[in-house]
């Protein structure tokens, strides 16, 4: 589906002839186009370094796009507006799971190659510890008490080839597709690397994760209307050990409203929790298949 880009003009067509003494009379009626309203401005976000953790910081605004080329965060307590799409390109950093913020995208986010993507922190759910506490800024440190983000995507999230995708607590109108990523290739990069998490998040559409590589992924409470199809997702740097019984790929406490279709997992998979599996319309298939 579409996203608009822009308001398109109200034509009106106004025509009337006098029937009664005083009327207005309007004679040849031509269609009268109101001017169009314009666009927020588009905004871009460079520079910055992941590495030395040096960000750019996104302040609140309303925009009509959002270009993210650089290592960028978003302010504490940010309100931002996206009219149309948010684009993270190749080796860009979109940082929003840090500090609370709300954040409404009327398009798509989309990312690029060796990007990395954090949306939404919270506290920690009743019962769980799946949240991801956002950062006191007074304090710099995560906290239960720093608040939580509101941030709702209208349309799809895509990332292709990222190198960490992060989403907690967050709301997608469509459906959300993970194709691909760098991974670990050795001891050094996966103790310095981010685990994958999409946690606590509702999917109106569907939830695809493909040919991934991350150093763990978790897949937890979260809502998804359609189909979730986790393919080929492994641990390949061999941490840990193939004896070691930690799981590496956990898939537990979700909701689906279709069809739950796991393959290719491994070296290590949990699916479900003890006494919290996941709760599936359709059917579950594969590794994912119900005990």
């Amino acid at each position: 589906m579409k996203h608009r880009n822009r308001i398109l003009p109200v034509v009106a067509l106004i025509a009337a002839s006098m029937t009664s003494v005083g009327a207005l009379a309007f004679s040849g009626g031509s269609a009268a186009a109101a001017p169009p309203k314009a666009l927020p401005p588009a905004y871009t976000c460079s520079g910055g370094d992941f590495q030395t953790g040096t960000f750019v910081p996104i302040p609140s605004g309303t925009y009509g796009s959002l270009w993210i080329k650089g290592a960028c965060q978003t302010e504490p307590g940010a309100v931002i507006t996206v009219v149309g799409n948010v684009t993270v390109q190749p080796h860009a950093v979109f940082d929003a799971q840090t500090f609370p913020s709300t954040i409404t995208v009327g398009g798509d986010i989309t990312t690029g190659t060796g990007s990395l993507l954090g949306l939404g922190c919270l506290p920690d759910p009743p019962g769980h510890t799946t949240g991801h506490p956002c950062t006191d800024p007074k304090t710099g440190q995560p906290s239960e008490t720093a608040g939580s983000s509101n941030i709702t995507v209208d349309g799809n999230i895509s990332a292709s080839q990222p190198d960490l995708v992060l989403l907690n607590g967050i709301t997608v109108g469509r459906s959300v597709s993970v194709r691909g990523s760098k991974g670990t290739a050795n001891v050094h990069q996966r103790t310095t690397s981010i685990p994958w998490a999409i946690k606590n998040t509702t999917i109106g559409g569907d939830l695809t994760v493909s040919d991934a590589t991350p150093d763990w992924f978790g897949l937890l409470l979260n809502h998804v209307a359609g189909n979730v199809t986790l393919t080929n997702i492994q641990i390949t740097d061999g941490l840990p050990p193939a004896n070691d019984p930690a799981p590496t790929v956990i898939v537990a406490s979700n909701t689906v409203g279709k069809n739950l279709a796991c393959s290719g997992i491994g070296p290590n998979f949990w699916n479900g929790f003890p006494f919290e599996p996941n709760i599936v319309s359709g059917v579950a298939s594969g590794q994912c298949q119900t005990p």
